[in-house]
């Protein structure tokens, strides 16, 4: 008999242990978020703020939107790469209609939303009648609904209706709207996975789709519907984000796709479909909102921040692998009353330890002394030698100057870029420095900043719809001029030519393409045999070069917007450049310099970046301790040839 008792409490103990281990599995994600904001409240008096997590509401709203869709697909056993491609379509459709062409606002919006569905029949149709395996069909579609975008677009931001853009305000100046339409959608796809029919197919068909036609399961009919349904949350998806912007970009939520599926997983959904929940979801696109958020509180290097959450979405698969092999309790809809119990006292438990949390640092924190006033500065990509020289220029002003500079890289993203002035904003930087990804959509973050008196610089390129203190910068105009002059005088005012145009949709692309042009009509002896964009990127120069040489293998001369491209150029062209073919970039950057001095590269129109750097922070400083800033102040160009290059410093 005692032995029997013990043995039973042994067994009661062992099972209890038991069971709050497959807790824990069950709701590693829940756990993640929870160890996170401990973490981050701990290292960043700035984290748990309401200003803060409700900025981490608004970073986290496109992304969990998506992956609410996303989840539908996954769940299915299927996948879904064109999210990020359809949403940015769907905001182009909206705000041409609208904007461009006086379609009234609701039949506008009724059209992003058709275009969703559209390209969600589309991928659907290519799985389920084409036997094209979902990856493929919708890779295809991801270049498909991009394309259409930029040709929609003319590859130019289209301004978004007031009437919708209002999607990206607050209520009542405190409660911003794309948290609300998170919390609608999220509420709509959980309703969807356990409430109807579709959702209980899904996971049949997920689960094991042999068994789900044998079943009577028209499996081909759900898989449109699910495709579908995924498309209408990646329009909404992208209505939101444009309204945040202000406008609808072309290279809107590129790459969005990873992060959308990275929040499923993480969440808690297996690849292999059948399982999945949409609170589940959610909780993955926090966890991606508070990383991103406190690792940019912590001046965590942008470089870092990618490896940080790429260890995160690895370790959330591993996690579901371990949870299927433990046998743990599948997420999904429909299981029995005492997993909900066990769910609802973990979420309850959460809840109680979140809030908790929140208001033991919050009355920690108030007390404490205001810290120095620190500047932080967002670049539009670290991915560009020019725009790291301009960190540099910047770094070594703010080191002279004893000030505390966190500099941010955007990956040329207005989205991402918005979420990085909107920490600066929360976080209470004394001044910031905006390099933009697209002048038209840093406007409203820079509104937000000069609400809360933060001063605001610009460099580089200026901001639209919104005043910043002073505007840093070259002109983008007058360096394409010169450009364009300093070819067509090098090869005596007559000869062939292909042009080299920057990102679509930003201002520099833009002002550099206007210059070009006026410089050109100068020099009617100057043919323009194509003109192609290569997004500033050197990779994307040698192939579109490359492409170009076999239509137009007479070519003489290559104007670049900038030197990368123009040094991908310089590789396809081969022996050609500097002999038979001039080439003249942009920017003045180590690499273009150097490629002046062997004389591969004619010429390169220099902008000292690292000079825009220092002059960007004295004039940051200046504004901060309230002092008389120019609102524009140019730092001149010149054009740096073989013979100059020696004693040229940027």
């Amino acid at each position: 008999m005692a032995t029997d008792t013990l043995k039973s409490r042994a067994g009661s103990g062992s099972s209890a242990a038991g069971g709050f281990g497959r807790l824990l599995l069950d709701n590693g994600a829940l756990t993640a978020l929870i160890v996170l904001v401990i973490a981050l409240s701990v290292l960043s008096g700035d984290f748990l703020t309401t200003d803060n997590l409700l900025n981490i509401g608004v970073q986290a709203a496109v992304t969990a939107i998506l992956a609410f869709g996303v989840t539908f697909v996954i769940v299915s056993a299927g996948i879904d790469l064109s999210v990020g491609s359809v949403a940015a379509l769907s905001a182009t459709v909206l705000a041409w209609s609208a904007t461009s062409h006086g379609v009234p606002v609701v039949l506008a919006v009724v059209l992003a939303l058709a275009t969703g569905v559209a390209a969600g029949l589309v991928n659907g149709f290519l799985t389920a009648y084409g036997k094209l395996p979902p990856f493929i069909a919708t890779l295809a579609m991801l270049s498909v609904a991009r394309g259409l975008s930029l040709v929609i677009s003319g590859g130019v931001p289209i301004p978004f209706p007031d009437s919708v853009s209002h999607l990206g305000d607050t209520l009542g100046n405190w409660l911003p709207v794309p948290v609300l339409v998170m919390v609608v959608m999220g509420l709509l796809a959980a309703f969807v996975l356990g409430r109807t029919y579709i959702g209980r197919s899904m996971y049949a068909i997920g689960g094991n789709e042999e068994a789900a036609r044998l079943s009577g399961l028209r499996v081909k009919r759900q898989k449109l519907a699910v495709y579908a349904l995924s498309g209408v949350f990646a329009a909404v998806a992208g209505v939101v984000l444009a309204s945040r912007l202000s406008s609808a970009q072309p290279q809107a939520a590129d790459g969005y796709e990873l992060d959308a599926i990275a929040a499923v997983v993480i969440g808690g959904a297996s690849l292999a479909g059948g399982t999945g929940k949409a609170s589940g979801t959610l909780i993955g696109a926090l966890i991606l909102a508070v990383l991103r958020n406190g690792l940019n509180l912590l001046s965590v290097s942008a470089f870092w921040q990618q490896v940080v959450i790429g260890v995160v979405i690895a370790l959330a698969v591993l996690l579901d692998t371990v949870r299927r092999k433990a046998g743990a309790t599948p997420v999904a809809a429909g299981t029995g009353g005492g997993n909900r119990g066990r769910q609802a006292a973990t979420y309850g438990l959460a809840a109680v330890v979140t809030v908790a949390i929140v208001g033991a640092t919050s009355f920690l924190h108030n007390g404490s002394a205001p810290a120095d006033p620190k500047l932080g500065l967002s670049l539009s990509t670290l991915n560009n030698p020019f725009f790291v020289q301009i960190r540099e220029g910047a770094q070594a002003e703010a080191r002279k100057r004893g000030v505390d500079l966190t500099v941010t890289d955007a990956r040329d993203d207005a989205s991402q870029q918005a979420d990085q002035l909107q920490n600066f904003t929360s976080s209470g930087y004394g001044a910031v420095i905006v390099n933009p990804v697209d002048s038209d959509a840093a406007g409203n973050s820079v509104k937000a900043a000069g609400k809360a008196d933060i001063p605001v610089i610009a460099v580089d390129r200026g901001v639209n719809k919104a005043k910043v203190a002073a505007l840093v910068a070259s002109d983008n105009v007058a360096g394409g001029e010169l450009a364009a002059r300093t070819v067509a005088e090098k090869l005596g005012g007559k000869g062939r030519i292909v042009v080299l145009q920057g990102q679509a949709g930003t201002s520099a692309a833009r002002e550099r393409a206007e210059g070009f042009a006026k410089g050109l009509k100068r020099f009617p002896g100057i043919k323009v045999l194509a003109q192609q964009p290569a997004d500033f990127d050197r990779a994307k120069g040698l192939d579109v070069m490359s492409n170009l040489l076999q239509a137009h293998p007479d070519v003489q001369g290559v104007i670049a917007a900038n030197d990368e491209m123009a040094l991908g150029a310089i590789k396809a062209l081969g022996a050609k450049a500097g002999r038979s073919v001039q080439v003249v970039g942009f920017d003045g950057t180590p690499d273009g310099l150097k490629a002046v001095k062997d004389g591969s590269l004619y010429a390169s129109v220099a902008q000292q970046p690292t000079q825009l750097g220092r002059i960007a922070v004295t004039n940051a400083l200046k504004a901060l301790d309230g002092g008389k800033v120019a609102p524009m102040v140019k730092v001149p160009v010149k054009v740096v040839t073989r013979e100059n290059v020696a004693g040229f410093t940027g």
